[in-house]
């Protein structure tokens, strides 16, 4: 009795913080649905919004798509059944490993979408006979923008619900081939919510490398949009490091590393590796702060944008 007593009383007490976490993180979903809806508006009540959904039609319908959610699933699926030999921690390198999938897979689609949308229509003189329409350089800019991120959503939404729900299978598989208790219902949403706020912000950090794709293709061929993307990638992760005191000792290159850190995105702020290894939360003010500086160089880079194509000569 006592036994059983102790297990309903962790039972409950588990569930009563699951409800609290739920409870501190409703305005982040409401804002949530606000931004999906406003963004369903835009599409369909704005000139725009007709570019945004043509854009987003042509990026599912294209091999890369289907290749790359067929890929990361693939590998989703293979995390679950392989053995990582971490002692129990699985379900954590299966969150680590999953995370970086998404955002890869997700990222290729984005910058192709950009190259092969903006880029490839500007050199094949498409874009010309868009703009001969009333629709104008900026409002072309931002549909195509907001037809890759629409495209991105569609992508999420089929690949980031396997990977939750092998989140939950995985904690009671773990546990089974480790001879442990079977986990509670509680245990196995713990679990889950505690690698939502990582989808989150891998997607803040596709919506600022999709901005900065959609500039770099107004200018330049695909090619050199995939090359520089992937560079800003690398960099934008060790920009931390660059400006760390004591380990660059020159103040040329300090003056260097410190400009770079500034014009480029801090994308190292998007990554929770350290947050899962430890199974920390992730606050809601960490993500709102971190949604408003994705929203504030999402707009620069766009802005950019509209600078580098305002003379660009498509004739």
């Amino acid at each position: 009795m006592l036994t059983l007593s102790l297990g309903s009383s962790f039972l409950f007490a588990a569930e009563e913080v699951m409800t609290i976490e739920q409870v501190n993180w409703i305005p982040t979903i409401v804002v949530s649905l606000l931004l999906l809806a406003a963004l369903a508006v835009f599409s369909y009540t704005t000139k725009a919004g007709i570019i945004a959904r043509a854009t987003t039609k042509e990026a599912v319908r294209q091999p890369v798509f289907l290749l790359c959610m067929s890929l990361a699933i693939v590998v989703l699926v293979m995390n679950y059944f392989i053995p990582f030999f971490t002692l129990g921690e699985d379900v954590k390198m299966v969150k680590d490993c999953g995370l970086a999938t998404i955002l890869i897979t997700g990222l290729l689609i984005a910058v192709w979408t950009a190259s092969t949308s903006v880029a490839e229509e500007i050199d094949g003189k498409t874009a010309m006979t868009l703009l001969s329409k009333p629709i104008n350089r900026r409002q072309f800019v931002v549909g195509k923008y907001i037809g890759i991120l629409q495209a991105i959503l569609w992508y999420m939404l089929p690949v980031v619900t396997v990977f939750l729900v092998l989140i939950y299978l995985k904690v009671n598989y773990d546990a089974h081939e480790g001879s442990k208790p079977v986990p509670t219902h509680a245990e196995r949403i713990h679990e889950v919510y505690q690698v939502m706020p990582g989808v989150a912000l891998l997607i803040m950090e596709i919506v600022v490398m999709s901005a900065i794709s959609v500039a770099i293709s107004t200018r330049l061929p695909m090619v050199v949009n995939l090359t520089s993307c992937f560079a800003i990638f690398v960099v934008g992760h060790l920009t931390g490091l660059l400006v760390q005191g004591g380990v660059l000792k020159l103040e040329f290159v300090q003056f260097m590393a410190r400009l770079i850190a500034t014009a480029l995105p801090a994308l190292e702020l998007f990554n929770i590796s350290a947050a899962v290894a430890t199974g920390a939360l992730i606050p809601p003010d960490y993500l709102g702060l971190s949604a408003i500086y994705c929203a504030a160089y999402s707009g620069i880079a766009i802005l950019m944008a509209f600078i580098l194509f305002e003379d660009r000569d498509l004739a």
